[in-house]
């Protein structure tokens, strides 16, 4: 849908932009403009500015500014048509849809007064059940047992709906009304003897949660029993304004809060979310009974960057953790946290607050499985890793979920990690996968070295072949003992000498910090140290390395005798500062050849199958490398 910018600066102009933000923010006139506290962070102290004549906002804490239009998609988390089509109706302007046929505007604007009067319909029904709800002690008692405060229940606009058939006959002027189906508030069935349509209340003798939107209109309910009838819980059914697969109870009571937290925490219920806000945890939501889709995580992370999904420790609840995975994948950038808390199986959120605390549940919270370790635990179930058969099934398994998270570092990241448990490089593992047929010659290292790790045999012991391995590089030149590997040999030149990284192109960056496995985490993290306190000697760097991941890489590089500052710059050369410049040079062109080869390889089926980006972008590599070579930089 393309809107033209003209309306976009009449409905701007249009828009009073206090009035708009005033409905979320406490302003107070200040000068020429209103001041308030931001709500995008924990101000203390008014800093958050509304200009009326410039239609601007402005926070000098956080930063964040913009029009109407931007604090509208900030602070409710919609998109950008989203809040421009509400605006415009608040002001009673027509969005034009240039790209769209008079019967599709026509449509579209049904479906939109469609939606504004069910929305109503539900609205008043809500107001009806928040009135029976304080006519009735047994429905307040419950919600007392369950330890909810009044005040909690105002903020969720809980009610009642009493026992009876036809009680919603008493709160609208036509028990008939269409409406009140196509809401779900009502059910109709044809009567088995007459055939005339029997209409009855959905909802009877429950505790009702109204479920909002982002704009905080009611959409529907769901349901809960006071006793263990079943089903326990009933929800809307899908209508035109409320679908299941894409909305999430309590995220318009949360979305502030999610701010304050830095997470959202996604539960199983509705009774989960609301306990956890009495308790202290107002940043939960709850699916509706379905399982976590891809609509679902994309909409948490308008609110924020990270997701903590809660789950009981069951076999249920790993289900569940395990379709939510599949949902959390695609969004799965370098920039977003996604993790799993699994309960002990005697607990909900609820109750183990209250055994062990709100600090306790925090540190739990906060200890919850990260996406990578979870993806590799569900991929490796059932796989037997100490045969090849088990690594082999293992493999297969990790393909599609590692193939749904998005490019970035992390995805290869997670490449080295699945590549080392099945027991091969990552070059060999992505050629499995594309289903390219063997080389013939191995690319392990002597050794049986996997990105840095010795490959282990059946009793456990580092694995030795009992063949010569064939192609071996010699293992010496120049009396110096050569590196394991290329990733080895620029591990010892830069932690001997970590003034050179900052020599080093942007390209040659990304190429170090993108290998796979420990050596790439390596150089993020060494970037990381030159940032922060500048080059530093490897007596240094070894002691901040303790304990870390990668540290048995560098300690084992390190140790060799060619390792060093004195051994990196021979006391026989004129200039120890150039021959180091040119041997790191030479050998990241190696390493940049053999990286462009790499991915013009994983090209070449794409570029058979007739992909004309595929082509484009394999003809863009192959100028690089002839570049590269024209220059004395690569093989010619």
């Amino acid at each position: 849908m393309s809107i033209p910018q003209t309306f976009i600066q009449e409905l701007i102009a249009r828009v009073d932009i206090v009035e708009v933000i005033g409905r979320y923010v406490q302003l107070k006139k200040g000068g020429a403009n209103f001041m308030g506290l931001c709500p995008f962070h924990g101000d203390k102290s008014p800093s958050f500015s509304v200009s009326p004549t410039k239609q601007f906002f402005h926070c000098f804490g956080c930063g964040k500014g913009g029009d109407v239009i931007a604090f509208m998609t900030e602070h409710n988390g919609s998109t950008f048509i989203e809040t421009v089509e509400d605006l415009a109706q608040q002001v009673g302007m027509q969005v034009p849809e240039d790209d769209a046929s008079p019967q599709d505007r026509a449509r579209a604007a049904e479906q939109r007064q469609k939606q504004s009067t069910l929305t109503g319909v539900l609205e008043h029904a809500g107001e009806a059940f928040r009135k029976q709800l304080k006519q009735s002690p047994r429905a307040v008692d419950y919600l007392k047992s369950r330890g909810l405060s009044g005040e909690v229940a105002k903020q969720f606009g809980l009610g009642y709906a009493p026992e009876g058939w036809r009680n919603l006959a008493s709160v609208f002027p036509s028990y008939d009304d269409p409406l009140l189906a196509e809401s779900g508030l009502v059910i109709t069935n044809p009567d088995e003897n007459t055939g005339e349509e029997k209409r009855y209340d959905r909802f009877r003798d429950r505790v009702m949660f109204p479920i909002r939107n982002v704009k905080g209109e009611c959409i529907g309910f769901g349901g809960r029993v006071l006793g263990d009838e079943k089903p326990k819980y009933l929800n809307s059914p899908e209508t035109p304004v409320f679908s299941k697969g894409r909305e999430l109870y309590g995220l318009f009571e949360a979305r502030n809060a999610l701010r304050d937290a830095g997470y959202v925490l996604v539960t199983e219920g509705y009774m989960d979310v609301v306990a956890l806000a009495q308790l202290g945890f107002p940043n939960a939501v709850a699916t509706l009974g379905t399982a976590c889709t891809p609509d679902h995580v994309q909409k948490l992370f308008r609110f924020t960057d990270s997701v903590v999904f809660s789950f009981d420790g069951d076999s249920a609840g790993r289900r569940a953790a395990r379709k939510a995975l599949d949902g959390a994948l695609p969004f799965a950038s370098d920039v977003r946290s996604v993790k799993f808390l699994f309960l002990p199986p005697e607990h909900d959120p609820d109750s183990y607050i209250r055994a062990f605390g709100r600090e306790a549940f925090a540190r739990y919270v906060a200890e919850a499985t990260p996406l990578s370790v979870f993806l590799v635990d569900a991929a490796r179930e059932g796989c037997d890793l100490n045969s090849a058969e088990g690594r082999a099934h293992f493999a297969s398994n990790a393909k599609p979920l590692w193939n749904l998270m998005p490019e970035g570092a992390l995805k290869r990241q997670l490449l080295g990690d699945i590549a080392e448990l099945v027991q091969l490089n990552a070059r060999e593992l992505t050629d499995v996968w594309l289903g390219k047929p063997a080389s013939g010659t191995p690319s392990r290292k002597q050794g049986g070295d996997y990105g840095g790790q010795p490959r282990l045999g059946r009793d456990g012991q580092p694995w030795r072949s009992k063949y010569p391995p064939r192609n071996s590089e010699p293992p010496r030149q120049g009396g110096r003992v050569l590196p394991a590997s290329r990733a080895d040999h620029a591990v010892r030149l830069l932690l001997s000498h970590a003034a050179a990284w900052d020599k080093l192109s942007n390209e040659d960056h990304a190429m170090l910090c993108e290998l796979p496995g420990v050596h790439g985490s390596l150089f993020v993290w060494l970037e990381s140290q030159l940032h922060e306190d500048g080059p530093q000697p490897w007596g240094v760097l070894s002691e901040n390395l303790r304990e870390l991941p990668f540290q048995p890489l560098a300690a084992k590089v390190m140790a060799r005798p060619d390792a060093g500052p004195a051994a990196a710059a021979p006391e026989t050369s004129t200039n120890p500062g150039e021959e180091l410049a040119q041997e790191l040079r030479n050998l990241l062109d190696l390493m940049l050849v053999d990286r462009l080869k790499n991915q013009m390889s994983a090209l070449v089926e794409a570029v058979t199958a007739g992909d004309t980006e595929a082509m484009k972008r394999y003809q863009d590599l192959a100028q690089r490398l002839s570049d590269l070579a024209r220059k004395g930089r690569a093989p010619a």
